[in-house]
């Protein structure tokens, strides 16, 4: 659906689109994954869990995917004013620190690794894809994520660092969709759409 959309917004039979949704349990490797070296899990840990392995074509490593997580891909011309691939890292990291912040809780960048972090926790990971200026995949935001699944894996690559999640830093439930609404509000604002 995501290749569609994508030749639908070069044709400009579309406008620009932010798609967001929960994956059921699943693992991603991304174009810098040159193997599943990062998988921590067997196989047969893995299908004992349900949980499937699937190559993408974004950028990136390794991630988890599951309920209660946000994944957010926006399908956007960044022609004519935003096209730098650094911009747009920061503009979707910026989205959700604002979300974060929305709910109290101060989230921030580090240096040399791309995403949304609270101290060493990473909240909010990023792997995009670029085509002539059109992108595709994008972030994914641990809203009340399993973060025992991440233990599978070593998240994005990184070993000396975790993964936290909204619920986990405000200690309270939260609704997925009023996350949903404040992330198409920051989106929004950050892209001044």
């Amino acid at each position: 659906m995501q290749k569609a959309l994508v030749e639908e917004r070069r044709a400009a039979r579309i406008p620009d689109l932010l798609l967001l949704l929960q994956h059921p349990p699943v693992i991603t490797l991304g174009v810098r994954a040159s193997s599943r070296s990062h998988i921590t899990a067997s196989d047969a840990q893995l299908a004992s869990l349900g949980i499937e392995v699937h190559e993408t074509g974004r950028g990136g490593d390794v991630t988890y995917h599951g309920p209660g997580q946000i994944v957010g891909y926006p399908i956007i011309d960044l022609r004519p004013d935003r096209c730098d691939v650094h911009r747009y890292v920061r503009d979707l990291e910026e989205v959700m620190i604002r979300v974060c912040a929305d709910y109290g809780v101060t989230a921030g960048r580090i240096g040399g690794l791309s995403g949304a972090w609270i101290g060493a926790g990473k909240i909010g990971a990023v792997g995009i894809r670029i085509s002539r200026w059109i992108t595709s995949h994008g972030f994914a935001f641990n809203v009340s994520t399993s973060l025992r699944d991440f233990q599978l894996i070593v998240p994005c690559g990184i070993a000396d660092r975790g993964v936290t999640s909204l619920a986990k830093e405000t200690g309270r439930v939260l609704s997925i969709d009023d996350v949903e609404d404040r992330v198409i509000h920051r989106f929004g604002q950050v892209f001044e759409r």
